[in-house]
C-alpha cells in the first residue's frame, strides 16, 4: 500500500518483512536493489575470470582454444537461453526466476573452482550460463516494472554504474585471488550468490500479470543454439588453428543454415495462433525496437573484446602482474561509472536518440586511439583511451535500454528484456571470436602461448610485432563496427508516442491501479 512504512507487516501481525509492497512509492528503489546485486554479481565474476586466464592457462595445460571457451560458452549458453528464460519468468514470476538464477550461478561457481581440467571448467561455465540467463533476462524487466516510464533512464544508468563498479573491481579482485589460488575466483562467487538469494526472496514482489503463454520452443531454440555455436567455433577455431583444420568449415556450414532457419521457423511460428516462438519476431515491428537492438548488437560487437585484449596486453606484452593488470583495466569502468548516471538523467529530460549515438561516436574515437599503442607505450596512453571508450559505453547504454524497454507492454517485458541480451551478447560472443581470429593470424604459435600464458617478456619486441600488429588491425575494425553503430542508432525515431499498451492476451487480466498508471506516458527517445 501507498502507506506503508520500509518494513511492511502481514495482516496477521505476527511477523515483519524487509521492504515494501509493490504498490508503494519507494518500492522501486528496493527492487532496484535486487537487479544492481545481480549485475554486481555478473560483472565482478567477469572481471576476475577475465584478469585469471593466464593463469588457468598455466595451472590447467588448457589449449588456446580451451582458454578462449572458457569465456565463450557462459556467453553462448546465457545468450541461447536468455529468451526461453524471459518466456519461463513471463509465466512464473519474475521474483522465482530470479531467485533460481543466483542459486544455480552460485551452484555453478563451487563446482567450477573443483574442475580439474579445460574441459570439466568448461562444463561448469556452461552451468554458469544458465543461471546467468535468468539474472540478465529478469533485471531489466523488474526495473521496468516497478519504474515509472520517465525515470527510465536513470534507473538504467544505475544498473549501468552499479555495473562499471564491478567491472572496476573484478580484474583487480581477480588478481588478488590468482595470487592466493585460480579456484577462488569461482569459490568468491558462492556466498555472493547465496546472499543474492536471500535478498530478492526478501524484497521483489510480483507486480505483472502472467502470460497464459506455457509453450516452449525447441526447433527454435535448437536452431540458434547449433547456428551461434557453429559460427563461434569456426571462427575461433579459425583463427587459432588455421581456416583449413578439421570442423572448422563443417562448423560454419552448419552456421550458414541454421542461422536462416532460425529466423524462418521463428517467423511462421509467430503467424501461428497455436504456437509460440522462442524469439517474437514481431516486437521488433516497433522501429525503435529494432534500431535499437541492432545497435546494441553492433555496441556488444565493437567494446565487449577490449578487456580481453587489454589482458593479454598488459600481462603477456608489458609483463605486469595480475593486480597490476587489473588495476590498470579501471580506467575502462570508471568512464562508464561516471558516465551512465548523468546519462541515464539526461535521457528522461531530453530524449535519448543522440545521446546514444553521440556514445558510439566517443567509442569509436577511444578504439581509434589503441591503435597507437606499442609494446613500451607508457601507461598514461592505454588509460586515457579506456577513459574514453568507457565514457562512450556509459553514454550509449542507459539511454538505449530505457527507449527499448519503454516501448513493451508490461506483461512482454520479459521477452523483450530477453531480446535485448540476445542481441548485445551475440554481438558479444562474435566479438571475442572475430578478435580471437584476428590477432592470431600469421602469428608464430610460440609467441601466441608466451603472449595469453604471460610470460612473453622474455620475448624480442620484432617478435612481438606481428601480434600487435594485428591488435591494431582489431582495433580498427572494432572502430568501424561503432560508427555503424553511431549512424543505426542516429536512424532510429526521434520521439515515439509509446504507450506500451497492455494487451491482453488469452488468459492475461490487465493492469489496473496505480501499476496501470506507471506503465502510462510517452517516451521520448
Amino acid at each position: 500500500m501507498a502507506g506503508h512504512d520500509a518494513t511492511a507487516a502481514p495482516a496477521n501481525g505476527n511477523r515483519r518483512r524487509l521492504g515494501v509492497d509493490a504498490g508503494h512509492d519507494h518500492y522501486k528503489w528496493w527492487a532496484l536493489s535486487c537487479t544492481s546485486l545481480g549485475m554486481l554479481l555478473a560483472t565482478i565474476n567477469s572481471g576476475t575470470l577475465i584478469i585469471a586466464l593466464p593463469d588457468l592457462e598455466r595451472s590447467l595445460h588448457t589449449s588456446l582454444l580451451e582458454l578462449v571457451w572458457v569465456i565463450l560458452v557462459y556467453m553462448i549458453a546465457s545468450t541461447v537461453l536468455v529468451l526461453s528464460a524471459g518466456r519461463l519468468s513471463d509465466q512464473f514470476g519474475r521474483k522465482q526466476a530470479y531467485i533460481g538464477g543466483f542459486l544455480v550461478f552460485a551452484a555453478a561457481s563451487l563446482g567450477a573452482g573443483f574442475a580439474g581440467s579445460g574441459t570439466e571448467l568448461i562444463l561448469w561455465r556452461i552451468l554458469q550460463g544458465i543461471g546467468g540467463s535468468f539474472l540478465f533476462a529478469n533485471a531489466a524487466a523488474i526495473v521496468t516494472d516497478a519504474f515509472p516510464r520517465e525515470q527510465l533512464g536513470v534507473a538504467m544508468g544505475t544498473n549501468t554504474m552499479v555495473a562499471a563498479v564491478g567491472l572496476v573491481i573484478g580484474p583487480v579482485l581477480g588478481g588478488a585471488l590468482v595470487d592466493i589460488s585460480w579456484h577462488w575466483v569461482f569459490w568468491f562467487n558462492v556466498p555472493f550468490g547465496i546472499a543474492g538469494s536471500l535478498w530478492a526472496w526478501s524484497i521483489l514482489r510480483e507486480i505483472t500479470g502472467r502470460s497464459s503463454d506455457t509453450q516452449f520452443d525447441p526447433v527454435g531454440t535448437g536452431t540458434f543454439l547449433l547456428g551461434l555455436t557453429g559460427l563461434v567455433y569456426g571462427i575461433s577455431k579459425g583463427g587459432v588453428e588455421g581456416w583449413g583444420a578439421p570442423l572448422v568449415a563443417p562448423a560454419l556450414i552448419v552456421a550458414a543454415v541454421m542461422l536462416p532457419a532460425f529466423v524462418v521457423v521463428e517467423s511462421r511460428l509467430g503467424r501461428s495462433a497455436a504456437r509460440a516462438p522462442m524469439l517474437d519476431l514481431t516486437i521488433f515491428h516497433s522501429r525503435l525496437f529494432a534500431a535499437a537492438s541492432a545497435a546494441a548488437f553492433l555496441n556488444g560487437l565493437a567494446r565487449f573484446a577490449l578487456m580481453f585484449v587489454f589482458v593479454f596486453y598488459f600481462q603477456g606484452v608489458q609483463g605486469n602482474s595480475p593486480i597490476l593488470a587489473g588495476l590498470k583495466l579501471a580506467p575502462l569502468a570508471v568512464g562508464m561509472l561516471v558516465s551512465s548516471p548523468l546519462a541515464g538523467i539526461y535521457a528522461d529530460r531530453n530524449g535519448s536518440r543522440t545521446l546514444a549515438s553521440l556514445g558510439m561516436l566517443v567509442t569509436a574515437l577511444g578504439l581509434g586511439l589503441m591503435t597507437l599503442l606499442q609494446r613500451d607505450t607508457s601507461y598514461w596512453a592505454p588509460c586515457a583511451y579506456m577513459l574514453i571508450v568507457g565514457v562512450g559505453s556509459g553514454m550509449f547504454n542507459s539511454p538505449n535500454t530505457a527507449a527499448m524497454m519503454g516501448t513493451v507492454a508490461p506483461h512482454r517485458r520479459g521477452i523483450a528484456s530477453g531480446a535485448r541480451v540476445l542481441v548485445q551478447n551475440t554481438g558479444a560472443v562474435l566479438s571475442i571470436a572475430f578478435v580471437l581470429a584476428v590477432v592470431t593470424s600469421s602469428v608464430p604459435k610460440s609467441v601466441l602461448f608466451a603472449v595469453f600464458s604471460g610470460l612473453a617478456h622474455g620475448i624480442s619486441t620484432s617478435r612481438l610485432a606481428p601480434f600487435l600488429d594485428n591488435m591494431h588491425t582489431a582495433l580498427w575494425c572494432l572502430t568501424a563496427v561503432s560508427i555503424i553503430g553511431a549512424v543505426v542508432s542516429f536512424a532510429r525515431p526521434s520521439h515515439t508516442q509509446a504507450e506500451a499498451e497492455v494487451e491482453e492476451a488469452p488468459g492475461q487480466a490487465a493492469l489496473t491501479g496505480p501499476l496501470a498508471r506507471r506503465s502510462e506516458g510517452v517516451v521520448s527517445p
